[in-house]
């Protein structure tokens, strides 16, 4: 059995204590790296204070260039991605993934590209769908892919992608998890293999996120260029070739799995149906003025053609509030 050492963690909503749970039960003596990410943007962070505090190891925001060493924990810092590659921890201020900086899907790529089978990559509590595609990639890669039990989390649909993504070789409650990862660290066998093997492609796709801005023949070697646009940047979006799970990359540096795109593609509609609602109310306010106007200047025909205009103008408002689910006055 191959031992395992290098343990990354994506964590969001719901999956603090779970952290807590599995530090605490961590042995003094663990012979692994543990390397965090927790959806935490620009926001000042005492992860590191209180993993410290809740077990064992030491837990730091690392700095740049710092040497991965055993029996320690590494948890990303405010707005900086965290990979590992030769050897040395490097944080990245490429473009957000999924929404977010730090996280998890570079810091799982650069780990599964690095360390191979010697990589246990576990999917916590959170939303939407954030280490997906860094589980697929840490499992394509012959590591051993842990999954929060879904009906476990507060947040179920990270650990809930994972698994839809490319499966798990485990699927554990918060109070088995260090258990499960002692078992794993120790050489547990994997289950099936995972249905991601277009290698290269995944190496390809590690150097292009951690290098920021790429030119559109690089994407095109990893991916088809698609009619979405990238909702942070609003440049072309490439989907990748390999769809475990579905994803789409930009040339800024830009990646969304599907669930996130989507919920990007959503929240885009929703703010132009309200922009679209605030410029025809803004159109009945004129016209009300127009025809105040008219009144006092005693122009029938301007009131009645203005009248009109409030009225067109209030039934597209009423259908557009209809649209973004607003009903009433």
């Amino acid at each position: 059995m191959e031992h395992r050492d290098i343990v990354v963690i994506g964590a969001s909503r719901g999956a603090l204590p779970v952290l807590r749970m599995l530090v605490s039960n961590l042995p003094p003596d663990l012979k692994a790296t543990l390397c965090i990410v927790m959806h935490i943007g620009r926001h000042r962070s005492v992860l590191p204070e209180l993993l410290s505090r809740w077990g064992p190891l030491r837990a730091t925001h690392p700095v740049h260039g710092e040497a991965v060493q055993s029996g320690r924990i590494y948890v990303a810092p405010p707005d900086r991605h965290m990979i590992l590659r030769g050897g040395l921890v490097r944080l990245l201020d490429t473009a957000t993934e999924n929404f977010a900086r730090p996280a998890a899907d570079p810091l799982f790529r650069s780990a599964a590209v690095e360390y191979q089978a010697r990589v246990i990559g576990v999917v916590l509590s959170g939303d939407l769908d954030d280490g997906a595609a860094g589980l697929a990639s840490v499992r394509a890669r012959g590591g051993y892919g842990v999954a929060q039990d879904p009906d476990d989390c507060e947040a179920p649909s990270m650990p809930r992608s994972a698994i839809a993504a490319g499966g798990a070789d485990a699927v554990v409650k918060a109070n088995d998890l260090a258990n499960v990862l002692h078992a794993a660290i120790k050489g547990e066998i994997r289950r099936e293999e995972h249905p991601m093997t277009n290698r290269p492609d995944l190496d390809r796709e590690a150097r292009i996120g951690e290098s920021g801005l790429v030119s559109p023949q690089e994407l095109d070697q990893i991916g088809e260029r698609s009619a979405l646009t990238c909702p942070s940047c609003n440049g072309a979006l490439w989907r990748l070739r390999d769809d475990r799970p579905l994803r789409y990359r930009c040339h800024t540096g830009h990646a969304f799995s599907a669930l996130s795109l989507e919920e990007a593609s959503a929240q885009g509609a929703d703010d132009a149906i309200w922009g679209a609602i605030r410029a025809v109310h803004e159109r009945i306010i004129f016209a009300r003025e127009r025809r105040h106007w008219a009144q006092r200047v005693g122009s029938d025909a301007d009131v009645a053609v203005e009248q009109a205009r409030i009225e067109e103008n209030e039934k597209l408002a009423e259908l557009l509030r209809a649209a973004a689910g607003v009903h009433g006055a």
